[in-house]
């Protein structure tokens, strides 16, 4: 008479056939799993990501709000979030922390969306005259990459100002009460701050791009590729549909940004541009950037963030 298989025979084929059933369904683990979960994406009170987020059109996304890029390069670093949303400048402090991270996309220029201010009864009629003077800044953003523009079109160095590395909660009320001579700081506090009294002694034209970046993580890239894929699509579309209706922009802008309605379409009307795909010249323009800050030992030594740059949504975004 034949034996009977065992229970532990039994219990070892059942578990083979549900692993084979798996990987017929979907894939590696790993893969499975990062579909099931939400894309987190890190974003600020400005930019395209707003958009997306305040028409509903990602509602399968968990988003975080971080007052500045640096913050939100931070929480890309603890692994809170799979999405960063900043300027120009926080990727390149980033790398130097040795964030892991690859840059997926980026915008046309926006000039004009960051801006130095002072008052208008200060005396100050140019940027040579804030030789010795303070200037407020958020460190490490895109502001940061403004002032060390300005200083080397004027012939000055950092040395020339007393910069205060201040976040926008702290820089506004720092430049209302006269603590600081100077505030550099980007839409929509720029807008928000343009009050009576108060003058833009110059922006970004001619000086920095001021792009906005999207980073991911590179866990989230190879596990979320879909979902990021799906998120660019929505983004790109959004931003055209926002930039061919400023109006309605403004009004679904407004109560994200918490601030009212004429204020957002003004900052909006300068500040929003089309998304772009990254590419070699990107890369190239960062690279620029990067070896600035180091000449100037913002950043400990030379940082590679042309190395970055990962092309690989670009059919999405053009």
């Amino acid at each position: 008479m034949r034996n009977r298989p065992s229970r532990l025979f039994l219990n070892v084929m059942g578990v083979l056939v549900l692993l084979i059933g798996l990987a017929a369904c979907g894939g590696e683990p790993s893969q499975a799993a990062g579909r099931d979960e939400p894309l987190r994406v890190g974003y600020q009170r400005f930019g395209a990501l707003t958009l997306v987020k305040a028409r509903g059109v990602a509602p399968d996304v968990s988003w975080s709000l971080f007052e500045s890029g640096p913050a939100a390069t931070e929480a890309l670093k603890a692994g809170s979030i799979d999405l960063a949303y900043t300027g120009e400048a926080p990727p390149i402090f980033a790398a130097a922390g040795r964030i892991d991270f690859k840059i997926i996309s980026t915008s046309e220029e926006v000039p004009q969306g960051e801006a130095v201010l002072v008052k208008e009864n200060s005396g100050i009629d140019g940027f040579d005259d804030l030789k010795g003077k303070s200037i407020a800044l958020n460190k490490g953003s895109n502001v940061h990459w403004l002032l060390v523009r300005l200083l080397e079109k004027h012939g000055m160095s950092i040395d020339d100002v007393n910069v205060k590395y201040l976040k926008p909660a702290e820089g506004r009320p720092a430049f209302d009460s006269g603590q600081v001579d100077a505030w550099i700081i980007w839409d929509p506090y720029f807008a928000l701050a343009e009050q009576p009294g108060v003058k833009v002694l110059a922006d970004a034209t001619g000086l920095a791009g001021n792009r906005e970046y999207l980073l991911a993580s590179p866990k989230a890239l190879e596990t979320k590729s879909a979902q990021i894929e799906k998120l660019l699509k929505q983004l790109r579309e959004t931003t055209d549909w926002g930039i061919a209706h400023p109006k309605e922009r403004a009004q679904a802008m407004a109560p994200e940004l918490k601030i009212p309605e004429d204020v957002a379409e003004r900052a909006l009307a300068r500040s929003a541009r089309p998304i772009a795909p990254v590419n070699a010249g990107i890369g190239a323009e960062l690279q620029r950037i990067a070896d600035g800050f180091t000449a100037l030992k913002l950043i400990p030594g030379k940082v590679d963030i042309a190395g970055r740059v990962d092309d690989r949504f670009s059919e999405v975004l053009t």
